[in-house]
């Protein structure tokens, strides 16, 4: 296989960041949306939220995903929306 230039170094690396940076996103977003969720609504009505208690649970995660990247940017790699070194 390497007669003809592949890599697979490479290719593994760049797995193992794909799924680093996936696993991060997917565990940010449940914790930005869950505090949305329980940032505006009560305890009686979790599962019953209007429409704009909806829509305001949306913004209140979308900050948080805005809050995470701008610390990502302080804390991690400057080219990088992730907390992970090297992402």
């Amino acid at each position: 296989m390497s007669s003809i230039g592949i890599n697979t170094g490479a290719i593994v690396k760049d797995a193992k960041t794909y799924a680093i940076d996936l696993t991060e996103r997917v565990a940010a977003t449940f914790v930005v949306a869950t505090g949305g969720v329980l940032v505006t609504a009560t305890a009686g009505n979790v599962g019953h939220l209007s429409f704009w208690e909806s829509a305001a649970a949306g913004g209140v995660a979308a900050a948080g995903s805005l809050v995470k990247g701008i610390l990502a940017r302080a804390f991690g790699s400057k080219d990088s929306a992730s907390l992970a070194k090297g992402v």
